[in-house]
């Protein structure tokens, strides 16, 4: 496994960690998720990621139990979780979702509770809100903080502006500002990472933890010729994100990317993965894994990577054609 640096903190994260998002509690029950994260574990990956919303937080009490059963030493994992949406979906009341202090104090003594651990290593705003005060969501993140129950805070696809927005206040006010944001990035998704936080990472320093590295698996090639069964896109209530990604246009363009992959003797989804960390802003790239035989495959993106010479990536982009100008 490789570790790399968060930003401008001290903090080192495998660089390919792991998740929950649509998988606990919605494709893989206790025991499947206790054999991922334990084959996640012994691969080196050291940042497992969740969030309040997943399944209304049945998410973070599934890790949560895992963690327990599994009593790793808890210096040797980072866990996080993230703020914003609230875990009642439509039927939040008032300060149930959003960032005000109430909210985002509670939100993390919460996920305290179902992740079973005392603090958060890294502690995320879900989205922006602009019905909060910058002022009000920083000195919150600092509160926490201070008291020992967050270590790191940062931002999840919030725009450039807003970032440096946050740094600023907390710069006036002489807090700490965002360490890390969590961009979705992958072929289809390029615009944050590789244009508008260019700035941010050059001026500033930032770590990332990017997320969804096959594009909810679209990037496996196993939508090439329809929607299986059991499969992400298959589930009730994931029609939009069906909509969103089954497009013949990048279809064609999946087909295309797996010759490179036959190529190099992988999968069309482990080079994408590699290819997202071939991108030295990336500090972990969030896996999604449903079962033990995809994270072993998705773990091959370690051994890939350093193969992606400049010519190969020159083909990625033409095949793609979305590169972003340069900031």
């Amino acid at each position: 496994m490789e570790y790399r640096r968060m930003g401008k903190t001290g903090l080192q994260l495998s660089v390919l960690s792991y998740g929950s998002w649509v998988t606990f509690s919605k494709q893989v029950d206790d025991s499947g998720s206790e054999r991922l994260m334990s084959v996640a574990y012994d691969s080196g990956i050291n940042f497992f990621d969740n969030a309040e919303v997943y399944e209304g937080g049945r998410s973070e009490e599934m890790m949560g139990r895992v963690l327990s059963k599994k009593n790793w030493d808890r210096t040797s994992y980072c866990v996080s979780s993230k703020v914003f949406f609230g875990i009642h979906g439509k039927e939040n009341k008032p300060n149930q979702s959003g960032l005000s202090r109430k909210h985002i104090t509670e939100a993390c003594n919460q996920a305290l509770k179902r992740l079973q651990v005392d603090y958060l290593d890294l502690f995320f705003c879900h989205r922006p809100d602009r019905d909060s005060s910058m002022e009000e969501i920083v000195w919150s993140m600092n509160i926490l903080i201070q008291q020992g129950k967050i270590l790191y805070w940062g931002t999840s696809e919030w725009s450039a502006a807003e970032i440096m927005e946050a740094h600023a206040v907390a710069k006036e006010l002489s807090l700490i500002g965002p360490a890390m944001e969590q961009p979705q990035y992958n072929l289809f998704e390029r615009a944050k990472m590789e244009h508008d936080y260019y700035t941010i990472f050059r001026n500033v320093g930032m770590g990332t933890t990017t997320w969804s590295p096959l594009a909810s698996g679209l990037l496996t090639g196993k939508y090439n010729h329809g929607v299986p069964d059991g499969s992400r896109l298959a589930l009730e209530n994931y029609s939009w994100l069906k909509d969103r990604l089954m497009q013949d246009d990048k279809l064609e363009k999946v087909r295309q990317l797996n010759n490179i992959a036959i190529d190099l003797g992988t999968s069309v989804g482990t080079l994408s993965i590699a290819w997202c960390i071939r991108n030295p802003n990336v500090t972990t790239t969030i896996l999604g894994a449903t079962k033990v035989q995809q994270l072993t495959e998705n773990l091959k993106a370690l051994e890939i990577y350093p193969k992606l010479t400049l010519e190969i990536m020159t083909q990625i982009d033409e095949i793609m054609g979305n590169k972003p100008p340069m900031a």
